[in-house]
Order: structure tokens, then sequence, then C-alpha cells
């Protein structure tokens, strides 16, 4: 994995894991959970590119 996956995915796990306490059930976190992870592989690239263009 490269750094730029790692610290993003680093970045969108510690942000589910401080939220997750004040979601009520396993269900919510699981939907929250997958959604998050959804757009966020969907963000990635734009933001690889971003990053290797030099913005």
């Amino acid at each position: 994995m490269d750094p730029i996956s790692l610290i993003y995915y680093a970045l969108i796990c510690a942000a589910l894991s401080f939220l997750a306490p004040s979601m009520r059930t396993s269900t919510v976190r699981l939907a929250v959970g997958a959604l998050v992870g959804m757009a966020a592989a969907g963000v990635l690239p734009v933001l690889q590119q971003a990053v290797s263009s030099g913005y």
C-alpha cells in the first residue's frame, strides 16, 4: 500500500472510531462504516491524482 492510501484510510478509520460511540446500535455503525468506506474508496483516486500532479 502506498503512503497516501495508508494515511488516507488511517484518517477515515480514526474519524469513524471517534464517532462510533455516538451511534446507538451495531446496525447503524455497520451501515455508516459501509457507506463511508464506499465513499472513501471512490474519492481516493481523485486525491491520489491531485497529489501526484502537484495539486
